[in-house]
């Protein structure tokens, strides 16, 4: 049964839903799709999704290069913006590589061959992972691959008890690897630790 009574001017239709959008013109988001329309400017389009990418956190030029190409912008205006900005150094490839090595191997302990790795999804060439990754020798390596297997070290209930020495051998060995250790490396420093113990 509809209602006899008058609806104010605007108001909705009876079983429909709000749509939340405001009357009037609404500004779209630097760096959103809705920028990517035939009247924006590539170029401003571009750099304004470059200087959010930057503000949130470094970016490699291959990383930016994606997420342009991403958000609808040509390639040859991202390769003149990334261009542009890396002649004003606010990308550069080479501090971001030793940047990125520092970060990893301090926060998750991780070798040089899983840093190496990320590097190259990275887009980072593999004269500039080198030289990034010289800052890490294998003595840092290893010690800092040590220090993590002690944080990882639970008492065994019975010491004496073989299966469970060498189910916690398997356990220890099996991180490391995960975090790009050979497993001759990793058998060698979890042995060396769980002697000291």
């Amino acid at each position: 049964m509809t209602s006899e009574f008058p609806r104010a001017p605007g108001a909705r239709q009876p079983g429909t839903r709000r749509s939340g959008k405001r009357n009037g013109p609404q500004t779209p988001v630097p760096g959103t799709p809705a920028d990517v329309t035939p009247e924006a400017d590539p170029y401003e389009v571009a750099r304004s999704i470059v200087l959010r990418q930057l503000s949130m956190a470094p970016r490699s030029r291959h990383q930016l290069h994606t997420k342009l190409l991403e958000r609808g912008v040509s390639d040859g205006a991202a390769q003149e913006i990334l261009d542009r900005y890396e002649e004003v150094q606010l990308i550069d490839d080479a501090e971001f590589a030793r940047m990125w090595v520092r970060s990893r191997a301090q926060t998750r302990s991780l070798a040089r061959s899983a840093i190496r790795r990320e590097l190259a999804d990275k887009g980072i060439a593999a004269e500039l992972a080198d030289e990034a990754l010289s800052q890490r020798t294998d003595e840092d390596e290893r010690a800092a691959a040590a220090e993590l297997v002690r944080r990882k070290v639970r008492p065994l209930a019975d010491p004496g008890d073989r299966g469970a020495q060498d189910k916690q051998v398997r356990r220890l060995v099996g991180m490391l690897s995960r975090k790009g250790y050979s497993p001759s490396i990793a058998f060698s420093i979890v042995k060396d630790v769980l002697a000291e113990q």
